[in-house]
């Protein structure tokens, strides 16, 4: 799948901006307008990059790194400020930024930075711990939990999980699955794609996480709960 990258700022603009030039780098983009927000969406893990300007009404920058990090997603941040002093950069890396970028920037320089961090979390394993809600996936262990209980799940419905839960919030096509799950879209059919996602629901309701796997007619399929969509959807550009 595409890399995930969330974008978080207060200006409309620049966050259609970035939106718009990210994608066309190949990369899927989700955005966020508030640290409160921000904070919701990034606490799933389920993004290999985080853009995050550092005054935000709500929370600021600063204290979305430092929850983020207390609560140990290690998903790379790069820090975006006007503030261009010394402290301003050593308090943001302090706190676990893995970069800071000054306005105004080059959008060439920030893409650069992106694609360094990208293949630098490639190497190291970032990112190996996903969570939608009290749902937690722990893509090193390939073990799942929900509210602390273990959910036992074989190899194909952990793969359905992982890869719907590394898009929470955002709708994964059936397409998408079958390249995901199966490595080709001639190695199982849509049908294959139903069976296995019924198992894997069956599953999430008998332990209490029934709701978070849902279909979206026509579209495909979402892992989220009604907070991280509510948080999604407050930035999303109007159509």
């Amino acid at each position: 799948m595409k890399p995930r990258v969330l974008v978080v700022d207060d200006e409309p603009g620049v966050r259609r901006a970035l939106q718009r030039g990210l994608a066309a780098e190949g990369m899927d983009v989700v955005v966020a307008g508030d640290g409160v927000s921000a904070l919701d969406i990034a606490l799933t893990g389920a993004f290999d990059v985080i853009l995050l300007d550092i005054m935000l009404p709500g929370l600021s920058g600063y204290r979305v790194l430092q929850r983020l990090r207390e609560r140990h997603v290690r998903t790379p941040v790069l820090l975006v400020s006007a503030k261009d002093g010394e402290i301003d950069q050593a308090d943001g890396l302090d706190l676990g930024a893995d970069g800071y970028l000054v306005k105004p920037f080059s959008f060439v320089v920030l893409v650069a930075q992106v694609k360094a961090m990208l293949r630098r979390a490639e190497a190291t394993g970032a990112g190996q711990k996903l969570s939608v809600g009290d749902l937690a996936v722990d893509r090193g262990s390939r073990q799942v939990r929900f509210a602390g209980q273990p959910i036992a799940l074989s190899p194909r419905e952990f793969a359905v999980l992982e890869a719907l839960a590394c898009r929470a919030g955002s709708v994964v096509t059936k397409d998408e699955l079958l390249r995901a799950v199966w490595g080709d879209e001639q190695a199982a059919t849509r049908n294959a794609v139903e069976v296995y996602v019924g198992y894997l629901r069956r599953k999430l309701d008998a332990a209490g996480a029934g709701g978070i796997v849902r279909t979206v007619r026509g579209h495909g399929y979402l892992a989220a709960t009604e907070q991280l969509e509510a948080a999604i959807s407050a930035a999303a550009p109007r159509r």
